[in-house]
């Protein structure tokens, strides 16, 4: 497990640094327009928009974006949006999960299907990945805002399942039900996080060769580009030495 989250906060580091904020920005406003519309407006009473506008903060999305995308519920944009879930492998029988938000079901399905074949893999049938995943919350701190053993501690407490850390952070996961009390609770203690988000975690990882690694990345970038995709989670693991490679 600790190579894929490992990936997966050199990843989350890598895209504050680099030139896809505005991609990001409209991926985050986007799920907080489909989050507002579903519920209320008010963070405060919406579960799933208070989560939104958290990790939207914590990717320094400036207050007016957020405002924004709230508005464009109220006003009616986003009614059109659709929520879809693609499986998929990728080299060496590597798991894959695409999370969508689209307003054109057949463009996001066909843009989906030729990444996955021009990358390496192919495109499956629902559930035929998502059976090796459980579906959980994730809390994410920096490594330096406490030990090891502080963070597993407070995690405990606080009502959370299990905890990974690395020289790349903390990663707390818990029952997706338990997302917003755990995140509450270390928030209290921690301050804000760096993403508070529903994951897909793998129950087991595939090792990955070193020849197919880059490969595997390629296609995991491609499909993280596609406009209509929220997230990509994979079951991959790598060694150290390409894993440095890659995310240099």
């Amino acid at each position: 497990m600790a190579g894929h989250s490992k990936w997966a906060n050199i990843q989350h580091r890598k895209g504050r640094q680099d030139a896809k904020r505005s991609k990001l920005f409209s991926k985050l406003s986007k799920e907080i327009t489909v989050a507002a519309k579903m519920g209320t407006p008010d963070p405060e009473m919406n579960p799933r928009l208070r989560l939104a506008v958290q990790n939207a903060k914590a990717q320094s999305m400036p207050k007016d974006n957020i405002e924004r995308a709230i508005k464009k519920a109220e006003s009616g944009e986003g009614d059109n949006y659709e929520e879809i879930r693609y499986e998929g492998r990728g080299p060496e029988g590597v798991g894959v999960i695409v999370e969508a938000l689209t307003d054109n079901r057949n463009r996001t399905a066909s843009e989906v299907r030729s990444t996955f074949t021009k990358n390496g893999g192919s495109l499956g049938e629902t559930g035929s990945v998502s059976f090796g995943f459980d579906r959980m919350g994730l809390i994410q701190y920096p490594v330096d805002i406490t030990s090891e053993d502080g963070m597993m501690e407070a995690a405990i407490e606080a009502g959370a399942e299990d905890v990974e850390s690395s020289e790349d952070g903390h990663a707390v996961y818990c029952a997706l039900e338990d997302l917003n009390d755990v995140s509450t609770a270390l928030e209290a203690r921690f301050g804000e996080p760096e993403t508070v988000t529903p994951t897909w975690r793998p129950q087991i990882t595939v090792p990955i060769s070193d020849e197919k690694a880059e490969t595997m990345m390629k296609l995991y970038e491609a499909l993280d580009d596609l406009d209509d995709v929220q997230n990509v989670y994979t079951n991959f693991e790598m060694s150290d030495e390409v894993m440095a490679k890659l995310a240099s």
